[in-house]
């Protein structure tokens, strides 16, 4: 074999190489991790039960649209029972401008008003409350939107016995341990880490939030 003959075999090689491993790398970023469940077939609200004004959801092109008067949307379906402690959730949202939102964990099914037992990630770029998305409400709060409106992005739930931590688009927004002495604000006394299911916020007929791809991982 020449030399011109020999360098082309080489390059040749290491481009094969090259493409065979991106493929690889491809297969595995897309690949769906072990104990990852979805939460909403993408088609109805079937395990998802709305409280005060439940016209306020609805489904449109695979995802849950919310706007309307309050209300919330409460997870009741048969995953875990709809009872969660220690778990990772996943879910891709977007906002319209001026829009407000939130997802309840650790909560549970209540009739009407604010949800009063667990905690609200916060979901917000542009509205006049100052807490923006990513925010555990009234307990780290976060001043900045990570994201604008109009555009997808995925809001990541970790939490792990009194720790959550909320990621946007990977990066980490908030981090919070509750304190052994933590008091919430009174009007929320049952802010604290507990067990519970998800809910998803309506927060006014001005608000429009829309949420796909909803996925639970429970850990141990």
């Amino acid at each position: 074999m020449n030399s011109k003959l020999r360098q082309w075999a080489v390059v040749a090689g290491l481009a094969v190489g090259q493409f065979l491993s991106s493929r690889a790398e491809a297969s595995a970023v897309s690949a769906p991790e072990a104990g990852w469940v979805s939460l909403f077939d993408g088609k109805t609200l079937a395990g998802w039960q709305a409280n005060e004004n439940p016209s306020t959801f609805w489904v449109e092109d695979g995802a849950i649209v919310v706007r309307g008067d309050r209300s919330h949307l409460f997870y009741t379906g048969a995953v875990e029972a709809h009872d969660f402690k220690n778990f990772e959730f996943s879910a891709e949202v977007m906002t319209s401008p001026g829009a407000n939102s939130g997802i309840y964990f650790h909560t549970r099914w209540q009739d009407k008003g604010w949800p009063k037992n667990g905690f609200e990630v916060q979901v917000n770029n542009t509205h006049k409350n100052k807490n923006r998305t990513g925010s555990l409400y009234e307990a780290q709060d976060n001043p900045t939107a990570p994201v604008a409106d109009g555009e997808w992005f995925t809001l990541f739930i970790r939490v792990e016995g009194k720790r959550a931590r909320i990621f946007v688009n990977g990066k980490v927004i908030s981090d919070f341990t509750e304190p052994a002495d933590w008091k919430p604000p009174v009007k929320f006394e049952g802010r604290r880490f507990s067990h519970g299911t998800f809910a998803l916020q309506g927060h006014d007929p001005e608000s429009e939030t829309r949420f796909r791809a909803l996925m639970v991982r429970v850990l141990p």
